[in-house]
């Protein structure tokens, strides 16, 4: 007991208080005090004397408090340089650990400035090993812990899992949606598990299992796949034959289609020669006319002329029957359209749609 107690002082020993290692020194001398069972000398202010007719127990208990003060005010003392050793000199060992903190606690909150920037900017590069990462995330976490600024488990494994690298984006995905509560160790088990299972089969492949787990069934090809459709006459065609009890739509006999029937094609030629006769006569009309035209364009320019000159002419002001409603305007009366124009133009769309009728009845 004696040895494994010399042996942890020795860790004061080495590294004395200079006032910048105030949180090292501060964290080695709680280990000592805990092993020796008198971390509560410099958490407790000093007890007041029982006097003496107090009971025997309390009078043990407060002589034993002073032995430890005692005890742990020299131990405090032997570690610190020459100087801080005046400053304390006159002090227990629970005045020695306030006085420091208040004159190093700027100290702490660059600790905690420079502990929480490393968390938070930590990142695992892609193949480096996932516990080496996770653990010395978890070492930044209990130290801010130490330090007074515990972070809750949620937020600390949202850290940590936002931390890691894109090949274990579908491990997050997971995580969240299935909204698994575990703690830091526990996490820790999962991705190095994951970690094994993509260094097995890859990234791809260990998704591709979960993804088709409990399934049972492959995904099979579509047997269409890179066969193409028949175009025009071919699509058309019926893949059965005319059957025996099959009619024709037009003359009604079976044992053919409508536009194999010899009635239907022979009324399609005549219906196609009686309309290009009718064409060919109201185009020799058209010429007729635009000839006998040429001759009256100048009557008729001098005509519209005279209607214009009349319009134009001043008019007495028409009295309107009801003065709260003003008459519209007259209007000057537009050129009338040109018969012969559209007519053309009627007969060429005429004769463009049964041309088109006459190629899909072929």
């Amino acid at each position: 007991m004696a040895n494994n107690t010399i042996s942890l002082r020795s860790l004061l020993e080495k590294e004395k208080l200079n006032g910048i290692n105030f949180l090292d020194w501060f964290r080695n001398l709680r280990i000592v005090l805990k092993k020796e069972r008198k971390e509560y000398v410099i958490e407790e202010a000093v007890p007041n004397d029982p006097g003496a007719n107090a009971p025997r127990d309390d009078k043990d208990k407060f002589k034993k408090h002073m032995d430890d003060i005692l005890d742990v005010g020299c131990l405090m003392l032997a570690t610190m340089t020459p100087e801080l050793q005046k400053q304390h000199a006159d002090m227990v060992a629970y005045e020695m650990i306030q006085n420091l903190k208040e004159i190093y606690e700027g100290q702490a909150c660059q600790e905690r400035y420079e502990t929480s920037k490393a968390l938070f900017q930590c990142k695992m590069s892609e193949g480096s090993p996932v516990g080496a990462h996770v653990i010395k995330m978890m070492g930044y976490i209990q130290t801010l812990e130490k330090l007074g600024f515990a972070l809750i488990d949620e937020l600390a494994i949202d850290v940590v899992l936002q931390s890691l690298p894109n090949s274990f984006n579908q491990f997050v995905l997971n995580f969240n949606m299935n909204q698994i509560n575990k703690t830091l160790p526990q996490l820790l088990g999962m991705l190095r598990t994951a970690e094994s299972n993509m260094k097995k089969g890859g990234s791809k492949s260990v998704l591709m299992v979960r993804k088709a787990k409990g399934k049972g069934k492959k995904v099979a090809k579509s047997k269409g796949i890179g066969k193409t459709k028949p175009k025009g006459k071919e699509a058309l065609k019926p893949k059965g034959g005319v059957s025996k009890d099959g009619k024709c739509f037009h003359c009604g006999k079976p044992g053919h289609w409508k536009r194999n029937c010899p009635i239907y094609l022979e009324d399609v030629k005549k219906d196609k020669a009686s309309w290009s006769i009718s064409f060919r006569m109201s185009e020799t009309h058209l010429a007729g006319n635009s000839s006998s035209r040429g001759s009256s364009t100048e009557g008729d320019s001098v005509g519209m002329e005279e209607n214009l000159l009349r319009q134009t002419e001043p008019q007495a002001p028409v009295q309107p029957r009801n003065p709260v409603q003003p008459p519209e305007p007259v209007q000057a009366t537009q050129n009338p359209p040109d018969v012969q124009t559209v007519q053309r133009e009627c007969l060429m769309s005429m004769k463009e749609m049964f041309d088109q009728l006459v190629s899909n009845l072929k």
